[in-house]
C-alpha cells in the first residue's frame, strides 16, 4: 500500500506539470498499468494458478499468495487520485503524507465506500471538526453498527446454515436462505458504509452516500443507482464514459457495457461466480435499455421482477461455484427437492421478528420519520433508541463469537 502511494504520488506530480497531452496520457497509462498489475498479482494470481494446475493436473503450480485486506478499495482510490489529477478536477498533492492520509484513512480503508480524492481534497487540506458534526457522526456510526451486529450477523446465521447444508434443502428453506443472504449483504455493507461515513464526520471528513435503499428499486437500472454507488459511479466515470459510453454506435455501446460489468464482477473476487454475477447484471441492464423498460414508470410487478433478479444474482454471488449456484436456483423452483413448508416455518418461529425488522428497515421509514415535524419535537426518542442499539450491539459483540466479514475478498 505504501509503495502504491509513493508511485501514484510521484506520477500525479508528473501528470500535473506536463502540458503536452500525449505525455500526460503516457503517465496516466503507466499508472493504470502499475495499479492494475499490483491488484491482479495479489488478487488473481492464485486463482489463475489454480485453474492452470487443474488443466495440467499438477498441484505444484498453485501459488498461495496472501490477499492484503482492502486492496481493491485502496487501489481504486489510488487510481481515482491519478484520474482526478489527469482530468484536472483536483490538484496533484505535493506532500506525500497527504496522499498517504487519503489512502490509509481507517474509517473506509478495508470496506469502502470508495472515496475519490476530489471529494475529500478540501477536507484533507482545510479540515475542521464541529460539535454538531461529531454528534451526527456518532449517531450515524451507531446506526451502522446496529445494522451490522444486530441484523446482518443474525441474517448471516440463517443464510450460512441453509447454503452450507444442502441435505436440509426444500423449496421453502432455500428461499428463506436466499432472502436472508439478500438482507445480510445489504445490512452488512451498508452498515460498514454508515460506520465509515459517521467516523469520517467525527474527524471532519465528508464521504458520499454509498447506499440509498436499493431494495425499493423498481428497475435494475435504478437498483445500481442506489447500490454501492461509489463503485458504480467509479466504473461509469473512469471506464464507461472514457470508452465512449452510450454516445457510440450500438455494437460499441454493448461492448462498453459488457466490459464494465465483466470488470465489476471480477473486481468482487477471484472466482468464476463473480464473473457470472457481473454478466447477469450486464444482460439484465442491456435488456432493460433495449426494451425501453429503464425509462418506464415502476409498478408493483416491476418491483417484484427486479427483486427476483436481485435475489437470484445474490445466490450466484454467495455460492462457492457456478454449479452450486445453478443447483441452488433450481431448488428454489422445485427442481430436485420438495416444498417442505413445515421446515421453513420451524426456522422462522424464532427469527420472524428480526426478518420482518430487516425487511421494514430496507425502506426509508426511519429517515422520513427523522425529517418529520413530530420527530424534531421527540428528538430524545431517537437518542434513547440509539443508546439501546449501541448497548445491544456491545453486548452482542462481547457475548457472541459469530461475526462474518463478507468483504474480505476485496
Amino acid at each position: 500500500m505504501l509503495i502504491s502511494v509513493l508511485i501514484n504520488w510521484w506520477v500525479g506530480l508528473h501528470i500535473e506539470k506536463e502540458n503536452i497531452h500525449k505525455k500526460r496520457k503516457a503517465w496516466l497509462t503507466a499508472a493504470i498499468i502499475v495499479n492494475v498489475a499490483i491488484l491482479a498479482f495479489f488478487k488473481y494470481a492464485s486463482f489463475i494458478s489454480e485453474n492452470i494446475a487443474a488443466i495440467f493436473g499438477n498441484e505444484r503450480l498453485i501459488l498461495n499468495i496472501v490477499l492484503p485486506i482492502g486492496i481493491s478499495f485502496f487501489t481504486f482510490q489510488m487510481m481515482s487520485y491519478v484520474f482526478d489529477v489527469y482530468y484536472r478536477t483536483a490538484s496533484a498533492q505535493k506532500n506525500p503524507f497527504y496522499v498517504a492520509l487519503y489512502i490509509t484513512l481507517f474509517p473506509q480503508l478495508i470496506a469502502g465506500p470508495i472515496v475519490r480524492y476530489s471529494e475529500v481534497e478540501r477536507d484533507i487540506l482545510h479540515r475542521r471538526e464541529t460539535f454538531d458534526e461529531v454528534t451526527e457522526g456518532v449517531k450515524r456510526f451507531i446506526y451502522g453498527l446496529g445494522k451490522k451486529v444486530l441484523i446482518a450477523n443474525y441474517m448471516a446465521q440463517i443464510a450460512d446454515n441453509v447454503f452450507d447444508n444442502p441435505s436440509m434443502h426444500t423449496v421453502s428453506i432455500v428461499w428463506l436462505g436466499a432472502i436472508a443472504y439478500t438482507l445480510q449483504i445489504y445490512y452488512d455493507f451498508s452498515g460498514y458504509s454508515d460506520m465509515a461515513i459517521g467516523l469520517g464526520k467525527m474527524f471532519g471528513f465528508h464521504f458520499s452516500e454509498n447506499f440509498r435503499y436499493p431494495y425499493m428499486s423498481g428497475r435494475i437500472t435504478e437498483f445500481w443507482r442506489r447500490w454501492h454507488i461509489s463503485l458504480s459511479t467509479w466504473f461509469r466515470d473512469y471506464v464507461y464514459i472514457p470508452l465512449g459510453g452510450n454516445r457510440v454506435k450500438r455494437s460499441k455501446w454493448i461492448c462498453n457495457l459488457f466490459v464494465v460489468w465483466a470488470l465489476t464482477g471480477i473486481w468482487h473476487g477471484a472466482n468464476w461466480t463473480f464473473l457470472l454475477w457481473g454478466l447477469v447484471w450486464f444482460v439484465s441492464l442491456l435488456t432493460e435499455k433495449l426494451t425501453g423498460l429503464s425509462t418506464k414508470r415502476s409498478t408493483v410487478l416491476s418491483h417484484i421482477c427486479t427483486m427476483l433478479i436481485i435475489i437470484l444474482a445474490w445466490v450466484i454471488f454467495r455460492s462457492d461455484s457456478i454449479a452450486a449456484g445453478v443447483r441452488y436456483m433450481g431448488e428454489m423452483f422445485g427442481i430436485g427437492c420438495g416444498f417442505g413448508w413445515n421446515a421453513a416455518w420451524q426456522t422462522l418461529r424464532g427469527t420472524w421478528f428480526v426478518l420482518l425488522l430487516a425487511v421494514i428497515g430496507s425502506f426509508p421509514i426511519i429517515p422520513k420519520f427523522r425529517n418529520s415535524t413530530a420527530a424534531k419535537k421527540l428528538s430524545w426518542l431517537e437518542n434513547a433508541f440509539l443508546i439501546v442499539v449501541f448497548i445491544g450491539s456491545l453486548l452482542q459483540i462481547v457475548g457472541g463469537t459469530y461475526n462474518p466479514f463478507i468483504y474480505f475478498n476485496f
